[in-house]
């Protein structure tokens, strides 16, 4: 590849980065990577009216939580708005941009004349200057869009890094507007100078970027036609665009922000790690194989832009929780404590013994899906257990008590390690002629609040000696 790889991801703050996003950036970022190229974060702002620094906020969040390391940005688009005007300038200049004064009435009643001839509605190139053609008067008053003057013939085609060969016809295409006034409320620059629209602004940005590979969902796949001739006209460089299918959510509808999609983030406080997301989110649309957990080390080794899929992929909960669950059983404890402690600092729950959450990580981890259920299980550790009617009812039973009352003397004396209390269990086991399965899930109703645990012995080691006498005193 003689071109240096430069990909970006250009997510617009109009609400949480969603899960396509998420994808789209992990595919740009390991491209990127895996040829020693660079990876451009970039803000497009330009929506000014739904355009929030709390989702500006949310997607740099987002993307550090994954790992997703950017070399250059984050750009933000409102901050270029002098370099968009310039252009339109000289394409003003260059006659393949022109100025339309056509109000809105105006528009709305040609395409309703357009419909009800039956054709399809797209602007009639009412402003577009032509050789012999006697364009209106300037209407007073009226504030003029700019227009890509497109071209009428001819066919855009590119080679899709996903799709493969696609090809539209320009007689498809209409003028699309470029620069439109800004809204009420626009920054005083915007309101200089005008807000440029997505198409325009993100060839100006991609060209001036050096961009060389896009990799974006397919709902943009009727957007690159304008964008390649918006290209050709600067004179610029084409990228190489690659269009992934949409991501289905369970119900087989388009997984977005407006159809139950939630944000990256709701995902880190649901428990779930960064390399379990990034390796479930790589599947969906690409493989490897048959490998279905790998290394993020291991994705930039094997994504070259190969083996992309063309059709779309389902969200599948059970299968995220499932590789969620692996990455949890090979994480280190310590590292698992510090989620736990956060998890539980959520609730209200302060713990400052890393040392205790690490332990209790080993013991629980194995049963755990997501670092809530790590959080839930340790959570006994430091605040009261409810204890269910329906679980003393069935495992605090007349025949166990005497056991545990007996078991609760010998506990005040051993030395607290897991094989001293497991002595004691079996003394006191013999010494009722009981068998574990009726005294260990009455012991950890009433210590842990649940009848099943991993072996009660390790389990009781977590707790301080004190804490399990005083849950076993009121017998």
């Amino acid at each position: 590849m003689t071109q240096k790889v430069r990909t970006r991801i250009a997510p617009s703050p109009t609400g949480f980065l969603h899960l396509g996003t998420a994808r789209t950036a992990l595919y740009s970022w390991a491209y990127a990577r895996h040829f020693g190229g660079e990876f451009v974060l970039r803000i497009e702002d330009t929506d000014v009216a739904r355009s929030t620094q709390d989702s500006v906020d949310q997607i740099l969040a987002s993307m550090q939580w994954l790992g997703l390391n950017h070399d250059e940005g984050p750009v933000y688009q409102m901050q270029r708005l002098a370099r968009y005007h310039a252009v339109v300038e000289e394409m003003l200049a260059a006659g393949t941009a022109y100025r339309c004064y056509a109000t809105p009435e105006e528009l709305d009643a040609m395409r309703e004349a357009q419909r009800a001839r039956g054709e399809k509605t797209h602007y009639d190139g009412r402003w577009r200057p032509e050789p012999g053609k006697r364009l209106p008067p300037i209407p007073a008053g009226v504030k003029p869009v700019v227009r890509f003057a497109n071209p009428q013939s001819g066919v855009v085609s590119w080679d899709d890094l996903v799709k493969g060969p696609i090809h539209i016809s320009n007689s498809e295409i209409d003028d699309l507007i470029i620069l439109r006034p800004a809204p009420e409320g626009a920054p005083d620059g915007a309101a200089a100078l005008g807000v440029p629209t997505y198409n325009f602004a993100v060839v100006v940005d991609d060209s001036d970027m050096a961009i060389s590979h896009v990799f974006r969902g397919d709902e943009h796949i009727n957007n690159t036609p304008w964008q390649i001739n918006i290209f050709r006209a600067l004179k610029a460089p084409l990228p190489q665009f690659g269009h992934c299918p949409i991501i289905l959510g369970d119900d087989g509808q388009k997984l977005s922000k407006r159809r139950g999609a939630v944000s990256v983030t709701a995902y880190e406080d649901a428990g779930y790690l960064p390399e379990a997301m990034l390796n479930y989110l790589a599947r969906l649309g690409w493989s490897h194989g048959d490998e279905e957990l790998f290394s993020r080390e291991q994705m930039v080794q094997w994504f070259d832009g190969s083996h992309l899929a063309r059709s779309p992929a389902q969200w599948d909960p059970a299968k995220l929780a499932w590789v969620n669950a692996h990455y949890i059983k090979t994480a280190d404890d310590a590292r698992l404590a510090g989620l736990m402690q956060r998890q539980l600092a959520s609730r209200g729950v302060l713990v400052d013994e890393l040392e205790l959450l690490a332990r209790a990580a080993a013991l629980f981890k194995d049963r755990c899906t997501t670092v809530v259920e790590l959080a839930d299980w340790a959570e006994m550790l430091f605040v009261p257990v409810k204890l269910r009617d329906e679980d003393l009812a069935t495992h605090v039973t007349a025949a166990v008590v005497p056991a545990l009352r007996s078991l609760r003397s010998q506990l005040a004396d051993v030395a607290w390690d897991k094989a001293s209390i497991a002595a004691a269990l079996k003394e006191t086991l013999a010494a009722h002629q009981l068998k574990m399965p009726q005294l260990a899930p009455a012991l950890r109703v009433l210590v842990c609040g649940r009848p099943q645990t991993p072996s009660i012995d390790a389990v009781l080691t977590l707790f301080p000696r004190h804490q399990v006498l005083e849950r076993l005193q009121h017998l």
